[in-house]
């Protein structure tokens, strides 16, 4: 290749680009299928590197040799791409966690919101002094001889209230949770 080829290519003469394209395709292409090891990236590539030769063939320098600017168009072209290829992979494995992480928070946060609307229901159930009994121990934290000052009854009544009402949430708990692992 003579400066009078880089000269021609600069004008646009494309009988000159073909002629470069024919004699170097195959130039190009094992050089990036010696890299890369990849047929797919190495066709990529040399159709890239010519694409980018013609695009900014008024920027050739008529000082280098034209195979030598050719082959860094290859190099750069053959980088840029991998990079490409590397970030999208990295992309795709993390979009396929944070999926894989969005559908289970969704998912525990339904289970929960279910469970805790299954919860208020089952204390609405309650026989009347049990549930206050339970509210005033677990929602207002207050101690059973609080309660049983308030309520005028013994604390051993709020202590078998509570009792109760926990043995009658656990096995209503059990049943969700058992129904809730089958759906």
């Amino acid at each position: 290749m003579s400066l009078t080829t880089i000269a021609a290519l600069k004008t646009g003469d494309c009988p000159i680009f073909e002629e470069v394209f024919h004699e170097n395709y195959e130039r190009v292409y094992f050089y990036v299928l010696k890299k890369t090891k990849a047929a797919y990236i190495a066709e990529e590539v040399t159709q890239l590197t010519f694409i980018k030769l013609w695009q900014y063939r008024e920027k050739l320098d008529e000082n280098i040799a034209l195979n030598i600017q050719l082959f860094r168009i290859a190099r750069t072209t053959m980088i840029d791409l991998l990079r490409k290829q590397q970030n999208s992979n990295y992309l795709l494995a993390n979009a396929e966690n944070i999926y894989k992480q969005s559908s289970n928070d969704v998912w525990e946060a339904v289970t929960a919101k279910e469970l805790k609307g299954r919860l208020i229901l089952s204390i609405q159930s309650m026989p009347a002094v049990r549930k206050k009994v339970f509210e005033m121990s677990r929602v207002n934290c207050m101690s059973n001889r609080e309660i049983a000052i308030k309520l005028s009854i013994s604390v051993k009544a709020v202590e078998f209230h509570i009792t109760q009402a926990l043995k009658y949430l656990k096995q209503i708990l059990s049943v969700i949770i058992i129904f809730l692992r089958l759906t």
